[in-house]
């Protein structure tokens, strides 16, 4: 066998063996919570080596989670929010990143670092500032107070600044010799050329708010207003929890997740690949 075979296949076999590992190590934890969701009552749950196939599956446990906690009208909740922040980020940040990507005024700069300066800040240095403000604007114990913070992210504005900056300026300068004022170029010119990006921006903003914990637990106080993920927290005993039960509620929250992705999953993969994504 030639050198060059041996050496191409050795390096086909560590490409795959990484893809494996990295495989293991991002699905792993979604694939035990789903073994352990679906155990009954008498399996054990920490074998060594772990059993990740249940001996005898049940489906139980997400009945329970279902008479326990009003998961319906949690799920309405979250909705409700991750569709203010999807539809915040999408308007927002698109209009942000176009500003910042195509548009020559003075300050542009300065406010592009800034952008990257709040990306960098920890969000939970700001948390106690945020919260200041939600309840000074009357939003406290609100979906709406929920949603604001997450309205325009600061990733997702350089996402679309960098979309918008790599489009050829030849799309813009024939709209402006046509006469093409900035709103209609943004519109019916540079918006359609960056769909995909604006796909990947929808989708971070959904997962974002969905899977936000921290805040919306700082926010609410009324049960009724309770988001999904702050909802499941009250599986948690006093004096005893069940794994089992708090798995089915992992898997239950990650099923709006996976439809959402699902749907979107051709342009936001064609997002990715159209490098709006570089930097």
């Amino acid at each position: 066998m030639a050198p060059s075979v041996s050496r191409a296949r050795s390096g086909a076999a560590a490409r795959y063996a990484v893809l494996v590992l990295m495989a293991l190590l991002l699905a792993g934890p979604l694939l035990w919570q789903l073994s352990l969701s679906l155990k009954g009552a008498g399996e054990p749950l920490y074998d060594r080596p772990p059993r990740v196939i249940p001996e005898h599956p049940t489906f139980e446990h997400f009945g329970t989670v279902l008479d326990r906690i009003p998961v319906p009208h949690y799920l309405l909740n979250s909705l409700l929010v991750a569709a203010m922040s999807v539809a915040g980020n999408v308007v927002g940040a698109t209009c942000a990143g176009y500003a910042l990507g195509k548009l020559r005024f003075r300050g542009r700069s300065l406010v592009t670092v800034l952008v990257v300066a709040a990306l960098l800040v920890p969000s939970e240095t700001v948390l106690i500032s945020q919260f200041l403000t939600v309840r000074a604007a009357g939003l406290a114990d609100t979906l709406l107070g929920v949603a604001l913070p997450t309205l325009v992210a600061a990733l997702n504005v350089l996402l679309m600044r960098n979309a918008f900056a790599s489009l050829p300026p030849e799309f813009e300068e024939a709209a402006v010799i046509d006469g093409a004022h900035a709103w209609q170029r943004f519109v019916l010119v540079s918006v359609p050329q960056v769909k995909g990006v604006i796909t990947v921006v929808a989708v971070f903003a959904f997962v974002g708010s969905w899977n936000d914990f921290l805040w919306p637990l700082i926010v609410l106080s009324s049960e009724e207003n309770y988001t999904l993920t702050v909802g499941l927290n009250r599986l948690r005993g006093t004096f005893y929890d069940d794994p089992r039960l708090i798995a089915a509620g992992t898997v239950i929250a990650l099923i709006p997740i996976v439809a959402f992705f699902a749907v979107l999953q051709r342009h936001f993969f064609r997002g990715l690949e159209s490098g709006g994504l570089k930097g």
